[in-house]
């Protein structure tokens, strides 16, 4: 097995515990938990699988993908209250998941001949949806509305990918490398506030006398 099928399954891991993590302490059941853990980890790898046209899907086709979200889950089952006690812990398990997602995805796309700005989108949305999903089904606003460094972090990430592999860095150090420029450039902009310019549009109104 290669080194990219473990970041995969170590990224939906971490995406799983990190939408059963969204559910604690909200007053709802673990049949809940456990459904929002399921959907955030698979719901970007999903959507660019679908938009690649790659069958079948890839929790479908692979068992171990359904246990390691299982073990996600059962792992916030017993250690809820001292993840609980960790008040970045949601943001630690989402950051990892996104960069993981960001690179393998963006490497899926490249093995199905797309074009390599595509293939940086189709990490983006490997990366970014399962947590858009999580926050939607919890009532919260997703965190790529909200200013900050989020999916610019994986645009970045990704960009640095094609750039090492242009240049035949070895695939695993390039892995290491870019999902390591994810989780750096993420938690850096949360610790000092960086966000990317406003777009507020401004129309002018005309006054009616």
């Amino acid at each position: 097995m290669s080194f990219q099928y473990y970041l995969e399954l170590l990224g939906t891991f971490v995406f799983a515990i990190s939408g059963a993590l969204a559910i604690t302490g909200k007053d709802k059941d673990w049949v809940g938990a456990t459904f929002t853990g399921f959907i955030t980890a698979i719901g970007g790898g999903t959507l660019r699988d679908i938009l690649l046209d790659r069958h079948p899907l890839v929790w479908i086709s692979d068992m171990a993908v359904v246990y390691t979200i299982v073990a996600g889950i059962v792992c916030v089952y017993f250690f809820s209250k001292t993840l609980g006690r960790l008040s970045k812990t949601l943001l630690l398990f989402d950051t990892l998941g996104i960069s993981l997602f960001t690179i393998v995805g963006t490497e899926v796309a490249l093995h199905h001949g797309v074009r390599g700005e595509i293939a940086v989108v189709m990490g983006m949305f490997s990366a970014v949806m399962g947590g858009v999903i999580r926050d939607t089904l919890t009532q919260e606003t997703p965190v790529i509305l909200q200013r900050g460094v989020y999916a610019s972090a994986c645009f970045i990430g990704a960009v640095i990918y094609l750039i090492l592999r242009y240049f035949d860095l070895d695939r695993n150090l390039n892995f290491v490398i870019s999902i390591s420029s994810i989780i750096i450039i993420r938690l850096l902009s949360v610790r000092y506030e960086w966000a990317v310019p406003g777009f507020d549009r401004k129309f002018m109104r005309k006054e009616v006398d």
